[in-house]
């Protein structure tokens, strides 16, 4: 009996975490419904807005499907690979700190197990264009389903832009 209370305690644990599995939780602008239920929640798509936390002055917005239904409405469906991205300068560009190709800016859980939609940052040196990468993937495999979003970054307010290239670690 003690094990069973466990397995179902550490189940719970896991359920009732949050989807969001970094610091920052992204601002929810909007849902539209795609498919109608009923009795239980739609399907739906929504729209999500998000600072990068070291690069000041970026901002991204992601669309995610988000399955209704019983499995939506209990948080244990297997939610779609598909995502799209768009990021834009919205002010001056300042980095807080050094990243690498490929860094992870942001990611969130799809399924109760296995699937996550990870946002990665790069730099384009030569063209001083950092490039947002969303995605899914899975433990076992992952999924070619992906969108990019590239932010050349240009002077703001008479002050001459960083180069992404200086704040990449080798």
């Amino acid at each position: 009996m003690p094990r069973l209370t466990a397995l179902v305690l550490a189940l719970f644990t896991l359920l009732a975490a949050p989807l969001v599995a970094n610091a920052q939780e992204p601002d929810l602008i909007f849902k539209k419904s795609t498919v109608f239920k009923l009795l239980t929640p739609d399907h739906k798509l929504a729209t999500y807005g998000l600072d990068d936390p070291i690069v000041e002055g970026v901002a991204c917005h992601f669309t995610v499907p988000e399955k209704g239904g019983l499995s939506g409405m209990f948080g244990v469906a297997e939610e779609l690979s598909n995502a799209s991205i768009a990021c834009r300068q919205v002010g001056p560009v300042k980095f807080k700190e050094k990243f690498e190709q490929g860094d992870e800016m942001f990611r969130v859980r799809r399924s109760i197990f296995f699937k996550k939609m990870r946002i990665v940052r790069g730099c384009d040196t030569k063209r001083n264009v950092l490039v947002y990468l969303a995605y899914t993937d899975k433990l076992i495999e992952g999924s070619p389903q992906n969108s990019t979003s590239t932010v050349p970054i240009m002077p703001w307010g008479g002050q001459e832009p960083q180069r992404c290239e200086d704040f990449l670690d080798d």
